[in-house]
């Protein structure tokens, strides 16, 4: 993707920017999941405490592949499958990220998204992002750019162009181990 605006809210990720951006089915806030400062400052936004942890979302499997080092090749092949709706899989968390993503979970949130300006960020970006509702904590997820700007104004860093995918909810969640849906999606 080359819009001048995305290029620019990725560079700015690596500065410890929050950015606001659509995701499969609601607007998301997101940043470097390796900046502690950026991530007390979203969830600071979201009036979200750290031990909830937090989803990262990635381009695709190879982004995520020090997060699943260590996964039997059949729990590897089953987060790679494409699934028919966004899927959130709770992976075993294998000490490679920031105990902050984490929240002192045994297991990371981690998302292949399928959103194509979701994707084309942590391409450009080079890795994996935090990816949260974009809401305060107990309001309903922004569905648009101006609901988000309502929430958060100028206390985000960047607002993305771009609109929601297809998504009629947010993604479900999956214990990857188990198979057992954690949130429905």
């Amino acid at each position: 993707m080359s819009d001048p605006k995305v290029c620019a809210a990725a560079r700015m990720l690596q500065e410890q920017a929050v950015i606001a951006y659509p995701t499969e089915s609601v607007w998301g806030l997101g940043c470097d999941p390796e900046s502690l400062d950026a991530v007390e400052k979203l969830l600071k936004l979201k009036g979200r405490s750290v031990s909830k942890g937090l989803i990262l979302i990635a381009a695709s499997a190879e982004q995520f592949a020090p997060l699943l080092r260590g996964l039997e090749p059949s729990a590897l092949k089953r987060f790679q499958m494409p699934q028919k709706k966004p899927t959130t899989w709770l992976v075993p968390n294998n000490g490679v990220t920031p105990e902050w993503i984490g929240g002192g979970h045994d297991t990371l949130a981690l998302r292949i998204t399928n959103h194509p300006l979701a994707a084309a960020l942590c391409q450009l970006f080079g890795g994996p992002l935090v990816s949260t509702s974009a809401n305060p904590q107990g309001l309903p997820a922004a569905i648009n750019v101006e609901q988000a700007r309502s929430y958060f104004g100028q206390a985000v860093d960047c607002y993305t162009p771009g609109s929601v995918g297809g998504a009629a909810k947010p993604s479900e969640i999956r214990h990857l181990m188990t198979g057992d849906i954690v949130r429905e999606g």
